[in-house]
């Protein structure tokens, strides 16, 4: 039988083997600290070689974004639970922006924005990994819309048409029906061979659940796609799902694919930016969704009936 000592001495020689193969170099790494935090944003110390929008590690594996830069601080959104992280810890600078993850993989899922499944399933293997932030095409380069998109609803499809290509609002007072429209639209697409994308900004998670098993039921899931910023997720998730579904849909786009955008709603999404705005000692006041909208481009592009 194996005495104390023998595993002891088996454990010195299997460390000293690892010791000899550890290839020793020299490593940069950015580290700054937590001044401050709470409601879901943080003021960090000691990076003055973060850019702005760069993807920032706080305790935990907790993931935040750089947004507003000062001369000593930096104002972070957290995209995670806040839950260990206190005034002194330690974040690191990745230097790079926050991105997500595109491909065929996504269709079907339900994911956060961070590309995170929140259906219980497998992690995502994505074809490649897209950023959040996208610089939009020039006018030139932007085709006529010429191709009809059916809704499904007579009404819309004979007075109001859509085109493939074309951004639309959906403006009306609370139950007048926004929702059910923009799904409607998703469901009709059923028998062809356009690609939705829904994200859900601040609704309740019995409203999502509704969403997804009309368009499971009804739809063809295994064309669509579910970016879900629930109500109870962190103010940063939610401010950082239409542009992570943006990204996503842009991927398709990109293949000369057709895609169909739900942003459902801006109210919410202009709510969540104001409220970490002030946060951060900010002003408040801005075109919220216009950074992501207007760099879904114009040629083939997902069209986008956002409910608001």
């Amino acid at each position: 039988m194996a005495t104390l000592a023998d595993d002891l001495q088996a454990w010195l020689s299997q460390s000293r083997q690892c010791i000899g193969n550890l290839a020793l170099e020299p490593r940069l790494e950015h580290v700054g600290h937590v001044a401050q935090i709470g409601d879901g944003v943080a003021t960090v110390t000691g990076l003055p070689e973060a850019r702005l929008d760069e993807l920032l590690i706080f305790y935990g594996g907790v993931h935040g974004l750089a947004v507003d830069l000062g001369e000593e601080t930096i104002g972070c959104v957290l995209l995670g639970d806040t839950a260990g992280i206190a005034a002194g810890s330690i974040v690191h600078g990745t230097g790079g922006v926050a991105r997500v993850p595109v491909g065929d993989a996504l269709l079907g899922r339900v994911v956060d924005a961070l590309g995170t499944p929140l259906d219980g399933g497998s992690s995502v293997a994505a074809e490649n990994l897209a950023a959040v932030e996208q610089p939009a095409p020039a006018i030139v380069d932007r085709a006529l819309v010429t191709r009809p998109l059916a809704t499904g609803l007579l009404v819309v499809d004979a007075m109001i048409p859509l085109g493939r290509g074309q951004r639309e609002l959906i403006i009306g007072d609370r139950g007048a029906g926004k929702t059910a429209i923009a799904v409607d639209a998703i469901i009709n697409q059923r028998s062809t061979d356009v690609i939705c994308v829904y994200a859900a900004i601040g609704q309740k998670t019995s409203s999502v659940a509704q969403v997804i098993e009309a368009v499971r039921r009804w739809g063809a899931p295994e064309r669509c796609l579910f970016v879900i910023g629930e109500a109870d997720a962190a103010p940063g998730l939610q401010w950082l799902t239409p542009y992570s579904a943006c990204s996503m849909a842009e991927h398709f786009m990109a293949r000369g694919r057709d895609v169909l955008l739900v942003i459902d709603d801006l109210t919410k999404h202009a709510a969540v930016y104001r409220q970490i705005s002030l946060l951060l000692r900010r002003p408040a006041t801005s075109s919220t969704f216009i950074r992501a909208s207007s760099s879904v481009r114009q040629s083939s592009r997902p069209s986008a009936p956002a409910a608001r």
